[in-house]
């Protein structure tokens, strides 16, 4: 099979699989079959597709021209592989977590669900591996619309709510700034390709008819336009959305949405501004502080929230900011810590969901004040909040200390010592909103007649979710000693 057959394979496999849900008419056991098959397949065509790409292969696939020289293309490359590989991975241990989950927590119209989950990770994988600007708008666009059904699953007036609060600000700020820095970009280079160095870039200097001002303007539409990387104040679409089920949160925050929406940013940072253009004239500066300021300002959001899942959400919103901060310190190091911690946040912010979940089905608690002595009947689900914990803090022995690390140290390089101080802070103040629930799950005891009484099932949860979140949980600590193939493979999209 040649490489463009293979990630056509990989593109095409989700929306097949899809229509396959449609002919099912509802039937929820086979829905769920087909869902992990077709989770497999990418996962399995994925894989195969890994070591060329290491290897310097950049398979493309051209379909039809939108504008002048600009078509719908594909082509995968270290950072778009990357994501894809965390994509089909997650998507199968997201469905293997659902399968329990949802039967458990009685949810409703599963067959739909599992339609919209398997055509919001189609067109994340095809966002992944667009091969210019337009086409990763349009499957940007596409994947706010697929995952709308999510959002209002339970179709209840605070769900419809949900809704029209995601619908406003994703389109808005796509629409209003997003679209306008595209077409500014294409009316001043006549490109929206990715190339290596940017389409500002014209040997030494830039195109004739951009300024540093200019192209600091452009870099910011572009930040603030993609919503889904909840820059504040374009932020309130996320906590909204909490109110769908476990497995849609999940994938708004650790699989497809909100990754997404970084990795468009980072994608754009490399390959259509260029670091060298970016740091030389100082383009990205009020990115920086922009960014900073979500960072400090989300965490301390999440530090005052008791509801379990709107303080994850809050925590996400912080978390994305240090990859925004990443993509606009617009250097070596920054590239790759922000490549790393769109991996690494993956695995943990999704793990904290599948615990929040557990909780949920098991003993019905929702709040951090209601995790006092938990871990003493749930103690699989509190040891993986934990370590997830200590991941998304960046403590050692965990993925995320290498991601911190490394975007403490471009800080530096920088010549942005404050910005590494932001870094640290954030990683304090992450360890104040997540480590409490697990001591509150393991050193304090319940309320005198607040044991949490056996319910019928077994108190750690379904099987199917248990082993899903064992996997992820260990993934967490793995990610500490697989940091260098990663950093190796990113390596290239840093130049």
């Amino acid at each position: 099979m040649s490489l463009a057959w293979l990630m056509a394979a990989v593109l095409l496999t989700p929306p097949v699989g899809a229509v396959s849900l449609l002919l099912l008419r509802g039937k929820t056991q086979l829905c769920e079959a087909v869902s992990l098959a077709a989770a497999a397949v990418v996962l399995t065509f994925a894989a195969m597709l890994l070591p060329p790409v290491m290897r310097g292969a950049r398979p493309e696939i051209e379909l039809f021209e939108i504008l002048p020289g600009i078509g719908l293309s594909f082509q995968a490359e270290p950072l778009g592989m990357a994501f894809t590989l965390v994509v089909a991975f997650l998507w199968l241990i997201t469905v293997l977590y659902a399968i329990g989950n949802l039967r458990a927590h009685g949810e409703t119209h599963l067959a739909r669900f599992y339609l919209f989950f398997m055509l919001a990770i189609a067109v994340t994988i095809g966002g992944a591996f667009a091969g210019n600007l337009l086409t990763l708008y349009l499957f940007y666009e596409a994947l706010t619309l697929a995952t709308y059904p999510l959002v209002t699953h339970g179709r209840e007036e605070r769900d419809r709510a949900a809704g029209r609060t995601y619908l406003t600000v994703l389109l808005g700020t796509s629409v209003v700034f997003l679209l306008t820095a595209m077409g500014w970009t294409y009316v001043l280079t006549g490109s929206l390709s990715f190339v290596e160095g940017g389409v500002f870039r014209q040997g030494d200097e830039l195109v004739p008819g951009v300024s540093p001002g200019l192209l600091a303007l452009i870099f910011a539409l572009f930040a603030f336009g993609t919503g889904k990387a909840a820059l504040m104040p374009f932020h309130r679409w996320l906590p909204a959305a909490m109110v769908a089920p476990t497995p849609v949160s999940a994938l708004l925050h650790a699989v497809a949405v909100v990754k997404l929406g970084v990795f468009a940013i980072l994608k754009v940072t490399v390959y259509v501004f260029g670091l060298v253009s970016l740091s030389a004239h100082g383009a990205a500066e009020a990115i920086q502080y922009a960014a900073a300021a979500t960072l400090l300002i989300a965490a301390v959001l999440a530090l005052r929230e008791n509801n379990l899942k709107l303080r994850l959400a809050y925590s996400t919103i912080s978390q994305l900011a240090y990859i925004v901060l990443a993509a606009a310190l617009a250097n070596h190091l920054s590239i790759l810590a922000g490549g790393m911690h769109i991996i690494v946040h993956a695995f943990a912010k999704i793990t904290l969901f599948f615990c929040a979940g557990m909780f949920l089905v098991s003993l019905h608690k929702t709040t951090v004040e209601e995790l006092r002595g938990v871990g003493r009947v749930m103690p699989v689900t509190a040891t993986a909040w934990m370590i997830a914990s200590l991941c998304v803090v960046g403590l050692p022995l965990t993925g995320g200390f290498w991601s911190k690390w490394y975007l403490a140290r471009s800080a530096l390089d920088a010549g942005k010592p404050l910005m590494m101080l932001v870094v640290l802070a954030g990683s304090l103040l992450a360890a104040g909103y997540l480590l409490p629930p697990a001591v509150r799950a393991f050193y304090s005891a319940a309320p005198p007649g607040a044991e949490p009484e056996p319910p019928p099932r077994p108190l750690e949860g379904p099987a199917t979710s248990l082993a899903a979140l064992t996997i992820t949980t260990a993934s967490c600590v793995l990610l500490f000693f697989a940091a260098q193939p990663i950093f190796d493979f990113l390596e290239e999209v840093a130049h």
